[in-house]
């Protein structure tokens, strides 16, 4: 890292994956302090001068969202304030992002509002991981990144000891993942299948049937988030009464609401790879069949990037080996 203006910092929610970028940039992170009033009331102080510098602030909005939230919006403030040349919000997992429309009448689009929120606070450009709905970046009034963690999970199978391409086939949970299921496919050269599901309520699935050929194959279920676990759950064991092999799981976040955990334990996924945009809870880290891959490599190539004004898609040019799994 070469450029001596730039400073990353972080809050609550991602501080071991803000160690791990700053080691590869050979970089310390920026002192800054979260605190809290009698009334719960959020205080944000960066801790040194950050006049003139280019700033990112690594930050997930997951559990407690709006806690999360907030501490972004008064540290982007802060930085402002504290005339920081340049604010970038980098959150690898984007809270509300699942209220991008209206379902039904009187409903808000809840991650418009938030995106408000980001751009009026003060922030330059958001960098987000596998956005629910891609459109979601044009709520933004300002430069935004969608990347993808998909490159990363297909080097993660290609060295898998235990899994034959020639045999396997990726599958989309729902018929609205197909692009992500399909791009992962492309990328390990296999087949893709496709769960037909419907949702009759937010948090409840009902697998019908299963499009494409899975009997005797190995199968890959990609998805960009796990929330209670039951729809994902509900997905495998179909594909198990179909003839399905070994399942393996693939998703960007991690973000196993209630029992989530003992869902996945007691279900007949083999392997379940996630990335660390969310940290794990504790309960999740006790299953073991939950491997964890980081986005910590991407992000330091993505901060070198715009620091140097190079191309954000050269982070991607990379080779198995370039990751530590």
């Amino acid at each position: 890292m070469k450029d001596t203006m730039t400073m990353v910092f972080g809050l609550t929610a991602n501080l071991d994956l803000v160690n791990e970028i700053c080691d590869y940039l050979k970089i310390k992170p920026g002192k800054i302090s979260v605190s809290h009033f009698a009334d719960g009331e959020i205080l944000v102080e960066p801790e040194e001068s950050v006049r003139g510098k280019r700033v990112y602030l690594v930050q997930s909005s997951c559990k407690p969202t709006t806690e999360h939230l907030m501490e972004v919006l008064i540290a982007v403030d802060a930085f402002r304030r504290a005339s920081a040349r340049e604010i970038t919000c980098i959150m690898p997992y984007f809270g509300y992002a699942r209220q991008d429309r209206k379902a039904r009448p009187r409903q808000p689009i809840t991650s418009k509002l938030v995106a408000d929120l980001i751009s009026t606070a003060g922030a330059d450009r958001v960098v987000m991981f596998d956005l629910h709905a891609a459109q979601i970046q044009g709520f933004f009034n300002c430069p935004t990144d969608n990347l993808t963690t998909i490159p990363m999970m297909g080097a993660y199978f290609r060295r898998h000891p235990r899994i034959k391409m020639k045999n396997t086939v990726v599958v989309s949970p729902d018929h609205g993942g197909t692009t992500r299921a399909r791009s992962l496919a492309e990328i390990l050269g296999v087949p893709l299948a496709i769960v037909d599901k419907r949702r009759p309520q937010a948090n409840v699935a009902i697998a019908n049937d299963v499009i494409g050929d899975v009997v005797g194959k190995d199968c890959i279920v990609v998805d960009d988030i796990c929330d209670t676990g039951g729809s994902l759950v509900a997905s495998c064991d179909i594909l198990k009464e179909k003839g399905a092999k070994n399942i393996y799981v693939a998703i960007a976040h991690p973000v196993f609401s209630g029992n989530a955990a003992e869902k996945i334990q007691n279900s007949c996924i083999k392997e379940m790879v996630v990335s660390n945009t969310i940290p794990l809870s504790e309960e999740a880290k006790a299953v073991k069949k939950i491997k964890v891959v980081s986005v910590g490599k991407l992000l330091a190539g993505l901060i070198d990037a715009i620091s140097n004004n190079t191309p954000v898609s050269d982070i991607y040019n990379f080779k198995d080996h370039s990751f530590d799994f």
